[in-house]
């Protein structure tokens, strides 16, 4: 497996910022890390060796990226509103200045075909790849989102005023009348996934709430419930993915 590691500075953080890629060649998938994680963790998690024979026969290439809750959602020391503003930046610098990047290698590395990226992740990750994946839905075409919350309510509560409320899905979804959007969420493959074991409540309401709304939009979408021993963890994330991309490649 071709692996490789990048830091590169973001005129949108100010500060570097690291990635790996896995694989050669295929479909383009964006993955970010769980609360407080690094763009380490879904290779120790097992994630990428789990993947791996997607990988090698070049039909999936992944970029694995950083995140900075420690300086957004979950910083102990900024308020909401500079927390969120510094998520904004954060938003700019994946969506200006990594997924460009994306895009650009992965029509290279695939003879020149224009890709849509997968974007997908856990947890905290599964709340980041729904929210880019809604918020700026012409740079994919699928989602893979596992046991995520889909609002700010986890980080926020009742507080929504401002960029607060346009990073939760739950409420800004409803909204939304914009056939440009909508149509584009429609034409995409839209994957969300939820345990009913331990540590599932919050992720099990919020996916629900999340069905309703896309059933009332008619945006097509396969969302799956897997039993009650089910937990939230790396094991079982590990058994989906490969679930979900052994079926997803084929198509």
């Amino acid at each position: 497996m071709k692996v490789s590691y990048h830091k590169e500075y973001s005129h949108f953080l100010h500060r570097d910022m690291e990635y790996k890629i896995y694989g050669h060649a295929g479909k383009p998938m964006l993955v970010f890390p769980t609360s407080l994680g690094r763009f380490y963790q879904y290779e120790d998690s097992g994630m990428i060796e789990t993947l791996r024979e997607f990988i090698d026969s070049g039909k999936l290439q992944i970029w694995a990226c950083d995140s900075i809750d420690e300086e957004t959602f979950f910083s102990e020391h900024w308020n909401i509103e500079d927390k969120i503003n510094r998520h904004e930046q954060y938003d700019k610098y994946i969506s200006q200045e990594l997924i460009p990047g994306i895009l650009q290698q992965s029509q290279w590395n695939n003879a020149g075909e224009p890709q849509k990226i997968l974007i997908s992740g856990c947890s905290m990750g599964g709340f980041y790849s729904a929210n880019f994946f809604f918020r700026h839905p012409h740079f994919f075409d699928s989602l893979i989102s596992l046991s995520g919350v889909y609002s700010t309510h986890y980080f926020f509560g009742d507080y929504r005023e401002g960029a607060v409320y346009l990073n939760s899905p739950l409420h800004y979804l409803p909204q939304l009348q914009d056939d440009h959007y909508l149509n584009q969420y429609r034409q995409s493959r839209i994957i969300i996934c939820c345990g009913q074991g331990a540590y599932e409540d919050e992720m099990l309401h919020e996916t629900r709430l999340l069905q309703e709304i896309l059933q009332h939009k008619h945006i097509p979408a396969q969302i799956d419930y897997w039993g009650t021993d089910v937990n939230h963890d790396w094991d079982w994330w590990n058994k989906q993915i490969h679930h979900y991309m052994s079926s997803f490649l084929t198509i």
